[in-house]
């Protein structure tokens, strides 16, 4: 079977990501696309790719490309996937999935309506081998049953009031920020471990920088605190959440905590939660992705530290390196690649999904419209 092929939409941050991690796993990345026909081909011209894409309609249109990865703003997620899977494409999709659930169900009906078609959520973090092992773990009794899980997912890169991105803006990213970027993150990354789904959930959210310096020229994400101010901005009025805090009850009785935030100084991209089950508990970090603490009243605790040969089988297979030999944030992209493609390569479209699914997708944007509910009326929301 020939090399699978696939195309990027997207020259920012993660789009670029998306590339090189296709790269590595065989699929051939045909061309990018970005928001200029210059941005398309400085991209395709750093990644080396044969394409820079002048529209959307001349990348779905090309015959040579089997998937589309979707690494634009939110606001764009809903018809570029429309005509993607129109045009007999598979899809992978960032996350938030869309900008509403209207916008999410009706991604989740098209994606009925194709059922030969991969349509994935890029929830990558599943993906660090670790991540498998500690779902095997929680989901095979060993801590027994789950009491409570508490953590979060912390940032400061957008601490400072000229500090500016696309997902500042409503329209562009959706009503929440905090929580639907990152937070959905770690809500999707809970309910994969435990299995647990929220039945109701309380909300506090915050913006504590109300006014920001909006540059006159664009910002990729992650770069503007690499860069000196700007000379000329605007001043813009924020209206989405710097930050977050949220209590679950989950069905079965079982509590959550999560905090969110991307104003907390030093704390880069700090994604961690610790899981308290009846006979131990389980507590991992992204900035230290290779460790997994295991916590015991009767016994010593320990540290695991990721070796192929201590995993589960079921986390096994997404650890490429031996013992010692640290895997990271890119790795994931990799791993989750390697299910996808892996999937569509063996054809059988009716078999479990390796991957995060558009139901997923659905899934976390019901409960960010919880979360907004819950905050906007200062009160418990059910989760329907």
């Amino acid at each position: 079977m020939p090399p699978l092929t696939a195309a990027v939409v997207g020259t920012g941050f993660i789009g670029p990501v998306h590339a090189e991690a296709l790269k590595r796993v065989g699929v051939n990345v045909r061309g990018i696309l970005g928001s200029s026909s210059e941005k398309s081909r400085t991209a395709a011209g750093s990644l080396r790719l044969e394409v820079a894409y002048n529209n959307y309609a001349e990348l779905v249109a090309d015959p040579l490309v089997q998937s589309v990865h979707i690494t634009t703003p939110n606001k764009d997620h809903l018809e570029m996937t429309r005509q993607a899977l129109a045009a007999g494409k598979h899809v992978v999709c960032e996350k938030p999935l869309a900008m509403n659930t209207a916008e999410s169900a009706e991604l989740v009906a098209l994606a009925k309506q194709h059922p030969n078609l991969v349509t994935a959520v890029n929830y990558n973090i599943r993906f660090y081998p670790l991540m498998h092992h500690v779902r095997d773990l929680v989901q095979n009794g060993e801590i027994g049953e789950v009491y409570a899980v508490r953590g979060g997912y912390i940032q400061d890169w957008l601490l400072f009031d000229t500090d500016w991105n696309w997902r500042l803006v409503p329209s562009e990213g959706g009503d929440l920020r905090a929580v639907g970027d990152i937070g959905t993150h770690w809500m999707d990354l809970v309910g994969f471990i435990t299995g647990l789904k929220v039945e109701s959930l309380l909300a506090d959210l915050a913006t504590f920088v109300p006014q920001r310096r909006k540059p006159r020229q664009a910002v990729a994400t992650f770069k503007g605190k690499e860069e000196s101010a700007s000379a000329e901005y605007d001043l813009v009025d924020i209206k989405t959440e710097d930050w977050g805090s949220m209590i679950f009850h989950y069905a079965g009785g079982a509590r959550g905590v999560m905090s969110v935030s991307q104003v907390s100084a030093g704390r880069k991209n700090f994604l961690n939660f610790e899981i308290s089950g009846s006979k131990g508990s389980v507590a991992w970090n992204s900035e230290n992705p290779n460790e997994v603490w295991l916590g015991y009243r009767d016994r010593p605790n320990g540290i695991l530290i990721k070796d192929p040969s201590l995993l589960s089988d079921g986390a096994r297979r997404y650890a490429s390196q031996p013992g010692g030999h640290a895997e990271g944030f890119p790795d994931t992209f990799k791993q989750l690649y390697s299910a996808i493609y892996g999937y569509i390569e063996k054809g059988d479209f009716n078999a479990p999904k390796p991957y995060p699914t558009f139901e997923d997708g659905h899934y976390e944007l019901m409960l960010c419209e919880a979360i907004a509910d819950s905050h906007n009326h200062r009160k418990w929301v059910d989760v329907k």
